[in-house]
């Protein structure tokens, strides 16, 4: 067992004696059987001293335990690590930022505790999963839709708080900003309630996010600053209809007027689902996984193995030979059948202007799904919750050798086809130059209205030496993506205090600021230490990146 600093063994069995007092013995979990459920399983730092791992986990089943749980703590200055289900696979599972920390383990709290289907709002526990939301609001007929991220196992808090996305329209597919109204059990054991909650008996608490005075919301996301046990978010009413329709550009460069009137339409709302943007030499679909369902042709291979790499003239007749445009996207849109088809009429009048634009012939689905229609769609852009994510990664024709997990490295870049271009050259190059695969064709993640993450998957390998290069790898990418001016949005554990340094304007300003907010708010730092790059006063020295 591996204790945190400055906990003797004395007091760290006294405070699970206090933990089992409170929930039950059954609740509190110590062995090293029990505890090892709590590992990364994706961890960069397999079978190294550096693994970040608990001491144990507790799991209490109401507001007041997780109160007296955090006055427990902070009377043996004993860390805890609040998890909603743990299921955050690429950015660190449920295993603590700090080794020794005691998991506090929510996933008992998964009460739904309203669904107000006039005002398309829900109320949940940190234990709610999408899976559950899904079958509560399926169960009571409800007409209204989550915005779901792949997989669905995770819990709708635990990824808002983590700042995750998903599928649908732009105001509900960011699942922070689609949350109104949170509960925050404090440091001290308090409890706070943001926005209209605040006001005892408010009506309005899911309907109005500010409340009065400061807003302290974002505080408390990607952050060490509290334990979130209720949120509030806006649904999506069922629409009457969706319709799906793609264009297609012949050159390289077509990309950027491609981005160009992407984002005209988005940021007009003539569009309103997520678009998928890529190239269909490596996506025909242009879905999630169809690269991985349909092989690469063999005159691709033959070409990216060019010394020096293909020239934009031979993608181009590559793509031209097999019928395909060099670029393509994917556009989406929700509302009554007449509207839509109006939505893309005119989307496809702005994309004409494109020299050589292709169009498919749109898809209408009128709602509601039947069992067999929801069996043969990509899932997640109808709010339905699944796992058939993890088929990416799984052993196929394209994936002989799969990896053992993967971290993800996803700096947002801006939303233009010159930059996702210039994030292509630079990342390619680099990934190279360090040994990794390359990126022949960007994977250009559009969660989020007005900007682009590139996404590239690092593998985990349970080989110490591989983990060891990927690591220093990784960590030369994030310096590369700061100097072009892309940060990270999200990462693991053992990359977060590298990625916080890059933030770096007025030396350091934002990190100090959130020394100063976290000496204030949880004086002890018990709650989380090093999330985020945010450190307690005692276990700050040496740990704040150049």
């Amino acid at each position: 067992m591996k204790l945190p600093p400055g906990v003797s063994q004395q007091d760290f069995a006294a405070a699970v004696k206090d933990f089992r007092d409170v929930v039950g013995a059954e609740w509190v979990f110590d062995s090293e059987e029990d505890v090892n459920l709590y590992r990364d399983a994706y961890t960069p730092f397999w079978q190294e001293e550096e693994e970040l791992v608990a001491s144990a986990a507790v799991a209490p089943d109401t507001v007041e335990q997780v109160q007296e749980i955090v006055r427990i703590a902070n009377r043996r200055r004993l860390p805890i690590y609040p998890i909603s289900t743990g299921r955050n696979l690429g950015y660190g599972g449920s295993a603590p930022t700090l080794s020794g920390s005691v998991v506090l383990d929510l996933k008992r709290m998964n009460r739904v505790l309203e669904v107000d289907e006039r005002n398309a709002s829900i109320l949940v526990e940190p234990g709610v999963s999408y899976f559950e939301a899904y079958k509560h609001l399926q169960a009571a007929g409800s007409k209204l839709w989550l915005d779901v991220p792949d997989p669905g196992w995770g819990s709708l808090i635990g990824n808002a708080m983590d700042r995750g996305g998903g599928y649908t329209m732009p105001m509900y597919r960011n699942h922070f900003e689609a949350h109104c109204g949170m509960e925050v059990v404090l440091a001290n054991g308090e409890t706070m309630r943001t926005g209209m909650g605040a006001m005892p008996g408010c009506k309005s608490w899911q309907q109005y996010k500010t409340g009065f005075g400061p807003s302290v919301d974002g505080l408390f996301s990607q952050s060490n600053f509290g334990i979130c046990t209720k949120m509030g978010f806006w649904l999506m009413p069922q629409p009457e209809a969706y319709l799906s329709a793609t264009v297609s550009v012949p050159k390289y460069n077509d990309l950027i007027p491609l981005i160009d009137t992407l984002n005209f339409l988005e940021n007009s709302a003539i569009t309103n689902g997520m678009p998928f943007l890529g190239a269909p030499l490596t996506n025909p679909g242009l879905m999630p996984g169809d690269e991985v369902r349909r092989p690469p042709a063999a005159e691709l291979m033959e070409l990216l193995a060019t010394p020096g790499g293909p020239s934009d003239a031979q993608l181009e007749k590559l793509a031209r030979d097999k019928g395909m445009g060099m670029w393509a996207c994917r556009l989406q849109y929700y509302g009554p059948p007449e509207v839509i088809r109006a939505q893309w009429a005119y989307s496809r009048k702005k994309f004409e202007a494109i020299p050589g634009a292709t169009f498919s012939e749109p898809e209408l689905l009128e709602m509601p799904l039947t069992p067999e229609q929801i069996a043969k769609v990509h899932k997640v852009v109808f709010g339905v919750p699944n796992l058939d994510i993890f088929f990416i990664g799984a052993r196929s024709e394209t994936v002989p050798q799969p990896s053992d997990g993967h971290i993800w490295f996803s700096p947002i870049i801006p939303r233009t086809g010159e930059e996702v271009l210039r994030a292509q050259r630079v990342i390619n190059q680099a990934a190279v130059e360090l040994g990794l695969p390359g990126v022949p064709f960007p994977a250009v993640g559009t969660y989020w209205i007005r900007s682009f993450m590139f996404l590239y998957g690092f593998p985990i390998i349970k080989d110490v030496a591989t983990n060891k290069k990927n690591r220093e790898s990784f960590r030369k990418l994030i310096t590369i993506a700061a100097e072009n001016g892309w940060g990270e949005y999200r990462t693991a554990p053992a990359y977060q205090g590298d990625i916080m340094a890059t933030y770096s304007f007025n030396n350091h300003a934002l990190l100090r600021f959130h020394e100063t907010l976290k000496d204030a708010v949880d004086p002890n730092g018990i709650i989380s230490p090093g999330r985020y790059g945010i450190w307690p006063k005692h276990l700050r020295e040496g740990r704040r990146k150049p």
